[in-house]
């Protein structure tokens, strides 16, 4: 099979894995990691990072996306919920419930995975962009959809089934994403106001908050956001929520750096984007998503949006410890960019 690539963005890190690989940054996630992580769980206790997977609520937050919708699964035309099983034959004392549901697996609690975000790059060296994710795997290779965009008159694109036949979310359930974590309470140091922060103002959080960041943690910011969420009630105000919660401020340069150099292997955050989208300062040339971008696309490390984080950061505050064992596998979904998820915090 050709290389995929001739040339990789730089401040990448494709290929430094293998030239298959579709595991990025967890790939430093290793058994003395997870080991560490471990060695973190004092008390026993376990926290639950997920939001009811029904909030936010409505379509506020992102026009494609709605709360999942259940209903019954059908037999004959009979709902099975509450079905007595005395209707199939006398005698049977059986009562089933069984369900179905339409998830939008971005809605809620998720992980992004690393064929959620790619970019416009050329990776073969012929003088033309084509749509590429990490490691070079390709729009309409790999990457499957009904539309090949960059095409005249938006041709049909790729034959199914569609969706990630690389980097897909299931990277994330097996190995299961599970390891030292370290958590950067936001809230502590600069409020619930909406805030860009930078490497500046992170660096500096972290300092005065004692957290010992290593390679291979997953790094989980508490901004606030998710408590305004759940404040809401399924009924999300838009003019309060863009005020509300730190965001990561992707055009930051040194930023972007300190997320290579500290070799941390995913990121989450309570709010939306992790980083500040759409930017407070508009638009400018290049990607939109620039943290996106330098995470997914150049260094293949996971981002987690929507997490539950208000509980565990106030049990770590009041004991003045940072770092716990993270469990945060994906759904095993083949061929997903995102899925939601329940994390655990054990510590």
């Amino acid at each position: 099979m050709a290389k995929r690539w001739m040339r990789r963005p730089p401040g990448s890190n494709w290929g430094e894995y293998g030239e298959d690989d579709q595991l990025g940054r967890l790939n430093l996630i290793t058994p003395e990691k997870v080991r560490q992580g471990i060695a973190e769980v004092q008390e026993g206790l376990r926290f639950c990072l997920s939001m009811p997977l029904d909030l936010p609520g409505g379509n506020v937050l992102n026009v494609r996306r709605g709360p999942p919708q259940l209903d019954a699964t059908y037999k004959d035309g009979d709902p099975y919920i509450n079905f007595p099983f005395a209707r199939l034959g006398e005698g049977q004392t059986d009562v089933v419930s069984d369900d179905r549901v339409i998830l939008h697996p971005q809605y809620s609690t998720q992980w992004d995975s690393l064929a959620h975000v790619g970019s416009l790059f050329d990776a073969d060296g012929d003088g033309v962009e084509e749509a590429v994710y990490y490691n070079g795997f390709r729009a309409n290779a790999e990457i499957r959809g009904p539309r090949n965009y960059l095409a005249a008159g938006k041709e049909n694109g790729s034959p199914g089934p569609y969706g990630a036949h690389a980097l897909a979310v299931d990277n994330l359930a097996s190995p299961p994403v599970q390891g030292r974590a370290v958590l950067v309470n936001l809230v502590a140091a600069y409020g619930r106001e909406r805030r860009l922060i930078g490497a500046r103002e992170l660096q500096d959080a972290i300092e005065r908050q004692g957290v010992r960041v290593g390679e291979g943690d997953i790094l989980l910011l508490y901004t606030g956001f998710a408590d305004a969420l759940v404040e809401m009630a399924g009924e999300p105000i838009p003019e309060t929520l863009k005020h509300t919660g730190a965001e990561l401020d992707g055009r930051d340069q040194a930023l972007l750096q300190w997320i290579s150099d500290t070799g941390i292997a995913a990121i989450a955050a309570d709010n939306t984007a992790v980083e500040a989208y759409p930017h407070p300062q508009g638009p400018i040339p290049g990607a939109a998503m620039p943290l996106h971008e330098h995470c997914l696309f150049k260094l293949g490390i996971p981002l987690g949006e929507l997490w539950w984080l208000s509980d565990l950061a106030d049990w770590l505050q009041a004991r003045d410890r940072s770092s716990f064992l993270l469990t945060a596998p994906a759904l095993r979904l083949p061929r997903a960019f995102g899925s939601p998820l329940t994390p655990v915090a054990t510590v």
